[in-house]
């Protein structure tokens, strides 16, 4: 009850003084006192499960990214559809997020804890911070307070393809209030891990934009060995081709010799607006690890329209 009046007071608050942003709401800490094991029940999760499939961190990594830019970090992604309503997750674009068991699975746990207290959409925060640290990235506090929504509609999902141009996918953040830096650091290092399936990236190997021939911004020998992979099936590689499994600057390395895999990676070093960026990045590791933390937290933080904390994460209350 401590927990629910808090976010009530919050809410209210918000209704008031309705020209505050909503992330006025998060703080660190936010559960020390209304679930105290929160903060270690959601790492001990992630950590299990990591152990047994390494690819978890990239899929939470998705995750977050693909709940944020829709109505903020609100957990809209978790809900499931319904006869009446198509919901987010059933998007094509949200087609390959995973891990809705996980955080089912963590949600059970915390409300064993302490009922009704942690927001899904905080445990997506926190989730994606352990993997993000399992990954070997830094880290860092998030702050934490948010509500869950209460609308996910499969209609409002408009994410950056991998096709998309650089100007396209800075358009895309501006609009969310985030700096072109901040889109290098999170496409660009969001790829450090995780893998992409042959049909994101076929028309490169073949007839790019309608040309009849490959990518010749790609590299001679990566088009090779991803056209003999590729073939007529629908297989998976590394969007990193050497530290697939750490989170790490070696993907704009990757992209200043032209081994990106996907056009929007390739297009990250190409293009006059984010080149700098990119070169900047690849020559320093330490920063590449500070400024996608700082742009993670920053993502993390858009406002959403939640209204309430689930008690299953698939449906509304």
């Amino acid at each position: 009850m401590g927990s629910f009046l808090k976010h009530l007071n919050i809410v209210s608050f918000m209704l008031i003084f309705f020209a505050l942003p909503l992330n006025l709401a998060l703080q660190v800490g936010f559960y020390s006192s209304s679930c105290p094991n929160a903060e270690n029940i959601v790492p001990q999760m992630v950590q299990q499960r990591f152990n047994a499939d390494r690819s978890v961190a990239a899929a939470l990594l998705r995750m977050h990214f693909h709940d944020c830019f829709i109505r903020g970090c609100d957990a809209s992604i978790l809900i499931d559809t319904t006869s009446n309503n198509q919901a987010e997750k059933d998007a094509g674009a949200n087609g390959t997020v995973r891990e809705y068991a996980l955080i089912d699975q963590i949600k059970a746990a915390l409300e064993r804890s302490c009922n009704q207290t942690v927001s899904c959409a905080d445990i997506i925060t926190l989730a994606t911070r352990e993997a993000v640290s399992l990954s070997g990235g830094p880290r860092y506090n998030v702050p934490t307070g948010r509500l869950d929504g209460l609308i996910s509609r499969a209609a409002e999902v408009n994410l950056p393809g991998p096709s998309s141009t650089v100007s396209q996918i800075n358009q895309a953040f501006r609009t969310r209030g985030m700096t072109l830096n901040d889109m290098v650091l999170l496409v660009g290092g969001g790829h450090s891990i995780g893998v992409a399936h042959c049909n994101f990236f076929q028309d490169r190997l073949s007839n790019f934009q309608g040309t009849g021939a490959p990518d010749s911004t790609m590299d001679r020998a990566l088009l090779t060995r991803l056209q003999g992979l590729c073939g007529n099936a629908n297989p998976s590689t590394f969007l990193d081709q050497n530290t697939s499994f750490v989170l790490d600057n070696e993907i704009y390395n990757q992209l200043r010799k032209n081994r990106g895999i996907l056009q929007i990676d390739q297009e990250l070093a190409l293009d006059p607006l984010s080149a700098p960026m990119v070169s900047n990045l690849a020559a320093n590791n330490n920063l590449f690890r500070q400024s996608f933390v700082n742009a993670l937290i920053k993502m993390g933080n858009l406002p959403g329209t939640g209204g309430e904390i689930r008690k299953n994460c698939r449906k509304r209350n």
